[in-house]
């Protein structure tokens, strides 16, 4: 055989094998545009379907009494530990050691003490934070510790201040879940009006971080003269302290973050609300609202004029920036990697949260419960990098501060979409009065950020820092919605976020709407593929004859 034949020989040998490849049939196949038939295909790897109400803990929703602290009932499905309200609004020092041991905080999380105005209240406030690591990389083995869904089987790497804290990190010995006060975000701080506060960051983290009060009154350098701003020149390294002082004169809804390679670390979740409360009489304030959401120990003044409360915190994250603490443990390498490699104007928003969560968790702590005919304060603070345009469906409310002014009567706007830029922060009144203005009636309504990608998680839509507003009417007794049982059903299943499941999974469309099906292979691919298969293995085969021949 002369080489020129054997070359074209070995050529078609490689084409016919190509081609047998690639029709190769592999059992039943992905249906195509025609496919007869659509199956529901779920990912082993991805999990299942969550309860939307775990209901763990139902009596922490009851209005109760704590050590002498009333505590509003709570409608929601996944309620704050009413033990932890108690001590952030007595303060960990005077509160009795059976309620103390019922929460995670330190003795001197937060320590309140001397009336000097002699108004029934406590004036010198001293409060206590560290900065946690969730979902991050375990120097153990190939799993992360501490870890916090913000949504069905999505876990971020995230940096979080929490109130300093005693016994595990963990839930219990059993899991390697975060325990409740180590969460997402970074709890609301409350204090009054010429307080003497004293805020102290005792930094347990790997990295240097400060807090800057953002908004808030504060001499630029303490009584000592020291950093009293919180700047990046004033970082406090990894097994320091270091002491903020402020008697805030101001009332109003302020911000406090890290200002570290600030783009990073609040990109990272190191950002919280701060409220200066006006002073009044009798006025112990809820110093800690962890995980934000439902202020469940109002101020006197909040009650004087509102039936209920809430805090709502917007934040977004980065993937790319959040799997940097899950890639590595050497500190070297986080460091570099944030710090030098991570680029944030190449960067990308894919996780969008409200309170620490994306929908459909939202549902189960970031509802807003109501009742016809109330007036509700909301405290709305944008810590994303992009600005929002949020929407209340049914709804519209009027603005009355910004940015921790009170506004005018006179410019005081009623809107049903408030724009948000990004530190921003907004007191708004929610009247359920039915008027056909603001309010359309009863229901369960959607509010969220009507720029659309603040709507999805990593693209999945619903997602992101969509919830409810929903009336005490349309919430069934775990303070989940009754009225939207399927497209809970399909949301709680990790598989969703997973990209593993069509929107429309189950129900009447599923075979229009849902996966394609797998169909078998047709008989003409499978007689195309013996073909080409068995011509390259009958050409290899004599080529291997002719040349072991031509050896011999």
């Amino acid at each position: 055989m002369t080489p020129k034949k054997r070359y074209l020989l070995i050529s078609l040998v490689a084409a016919l094998a190509g081609t047998a490849w690639w029709l190769a049939p592999f059992g039943l196949e992905k249906g195509g545009a025609l496919s007869p038939a659509t199956v529901y295909t779920r990912s082993a790897e991805a999990g299942g379907t969550e309860k939307p109400c775990p209901d763990e803990h139902p009596e922490w929703r009851q209005a109760q009494t704590i050590d002498g602290v009333s505590i509003d009932e709570a409608l929601s499905c996944d309620p704050d530990n009413p033990y932890d309200i108690a001590a952030a609004v007595k303060g960990t020092n005077n509160i009795s050691m059976a309620t103390l041991m019922q929460t995670r905080m330190a003795q001197d999380a937060v320590v309140k003490k001397d009336d000097l105005d002699h108004d029934g209240d406590p004036d010198v406030i001293e409060i206590k934070l560290e900065v946690v690591e969730l979902n991050g990389a375990s120097p153990d083995g190939e799993f992360l510790i501490n870890t916090f869904d913000i949504a069905p089987g999505i876990k971020p790497g995230l940096w979080v201040f929490a109130p300093k804290s005693q016994g595990m990190a963990l839930k219990n010995f059993f899991t390697m879940q975060a325990n409740p006060i180590l969460r997402a975000p970074s709890p609301t701080i409350r204090v009054e009006q010429g307080d003497t506060v004293k805020l102290t960051l005792e930094n347990i983290h790997y990295l240097p971080h400060t807090i800057h009060l953002h908004g808030v009154d504060h001499p630029f350098m303490t009584a000592a003269g020291e950093d009293n701003d919180g700047m990046e020149e004033h970082a406090v390294f990894p097994g320091a302290s270091h002491t903020y002082e402020m008697k805030p004169r101001h009332a109003g809804t302020m911000l406090y973050h890290c200002h570290v390679q600030t783009a990073q670390h609040m990109m990272m979740g190191l950002s919280g609300i701060f409220v200066v409360e006006e002073n009044k009489p009798n006025n112990w304030v809820q110093t800690f609202n962890i995980g934000a959401g439902q202020v469940r120990h109002p101020s006197v003044k909040v009650k004087e004029e509102y039936s209920r409360e809430f805090d709502l915190l917007y934040q977004s994250l980065d993937k790319k920036l959040s799997s940097i603490i899950q890639n590595a443990n050497d500190t070297r390498l986080i460091a570099k990697r944030m710090s030098r490699e991570y680029n944030i104007t190449e960067s990308h928003e894919n996780y969008f949260l409200l309170n620490g969560h994306s929908f459909p968790y939202t549902v189960r702590d970031g509802l807003i419960a109501a009742g016809e005919n109330e007036n509700i304060k909301l405290r709305i603070a944008n810590a994303q990098r992009s600005p929002m345009a949020l929407h209340i469906h049914g709804h519209k409310v009027t603005v009355t501060a910004t940015d921790g002014a009170d506004r005018p009567e006179a410019v005081r706007e009623t809107r049903d979409v408030l724009d948000i830029a990004p530190a921003q922060r907004l007191d708004v009144d929610l009247k359920t009065v039915n008027d056909g203005l603001h309010s359309y009636g009863p229901g369960v309504w959607m509010f969220h950020d009507h720029a659309s990608n603040g709507e999805t998680t990593d693209g999945m839509e619903p997602g992101g820092n969509i919830s409810l507003l929903g009336y005490q009417a349309y919430l069934d007794d775990k303070g989940m919605p009754k009225m939207h049982g399927e497209m809970l059903d399909v949301a709680f299943d990790k598989n969703y976020y997973a990209k593993n499941q069509p929107p429309w999974a189950v129900g009447d469309f599923t075979e229009m709407l849902g996966e394609p099906g797998r169909i078998e292979p047709h008989i003409l691919k499978l007689a195309a593929f013996g073909l080409s298969g068995g011509g390259a293995f009958g050409l290899l085969v004599y080529l291997l004859f002719t040349g072991y021949r031509r050896r011999k």
